[in-house]
């Protein structure tokens, strides 16, 4: 089997570690299958597609959608070398799902409106299949409704017609949509578990994802929800994409 790739953008090791971690164990990948590659720690190096059986994109504490003035020299240059990436990602239609910033990213590229309206502090939301979610096969197995942990300051607020919406909250319209037959991109976690929460939470409590005296309390609201259906769309992917 050819690996899957995990571009990952996290300055934070503990949590780039962990989200790694959660990427192999619910995907059902060992290492060797998984090739990450940290965009935050330098340039992106020659990415051959060919040599990949899908491409993951997994979370970041950057805000795509922030005015490029109010973003780093490094967020500026991962966020051109991944959108030159998803250049050819979308025209191949290659297998690719974005987690969380890959929400902003690929929305952005596509020509969603992506801003601040729908932002949700980080917890647990109940999330619900579209009509075309019950039928896409990243939902195979799924529940139509099911809990899932996000934590996010931007959103898509509103797809373009060539997008299926396939999930959505009562807080976020947009949390699950597909570009073409193989591009997709979710607002929430599919790879977060509740130990992988807590170290977040430690992490970014000084990130203005919410007051750093409330992140027992996170904790704490998140520790009383049962979030195990997210993860079927990780393993749904890498048993549609492998080869």
């Amino acid at each position: 089997m050819r690996p899957f790739l995990l571009l990952a953008s996290r300055d934070h090791d503990v949590v780039a570690d962990d989200e790694y971690r959660a990427f192999c164990e619910y995907g059902g990948l060992e290492p060797h299958e998984l090739h990450r590659v940290r965009a935050e720690a330098g340039p992106l190096p020659e990415i051959y597609l060919d040599q990949y059986s899908g491409v993951i994109l997994g979370g970041s504490p950057y805000t795509a959608s922030d005015p490029p003035a109010d973003k780093s020299p490094c967020q500026l240059r991962v966020e051109a070398e991944i959108c030159g990436l998803l250049d050819r990602i979308v025209a191949e239609d290659f297998p690719f799902l974005g987690a969380c910033y890959g929400v902003g990213l690929l929305g952005l590229h596509e020509g969603a409106v992506v801003d601040r309206r729908f932002g949700e502090e980080v917890g647990p939301v109940r999330v619900r299949l579209s009509p075309a979610g019950l039928v896409d096969p990243l939902c195979r197995g799924l529940e139509a409704s099911f809990d899932a942990f996000v934590g996010h300051k931007e959103a898509v607020r509103m797809l373009p017609s060539n997008a299926a919406l396939l999930a959505g909250s009562a807080t976020c319209p947009v949390q699950m949509f597909r570009f073409r037959r193989n591009v997709y991109a979710t607002q929430f976690h599919p790879e977060l578990d509740f130990p992988g929460l807590e170290r977040r939470v430690d992490a970014y409590r000084h990130s203005g994802y919410f007051p750093p005296d409330e992140a027992e309390s996170v904790k704490d609201r998140a520790r009383m929800a049962r979030v195990h259906e997210p993860q079927r769309i990780l393993r749904n992917f890498v048993e549609r994409y492998s080869r």
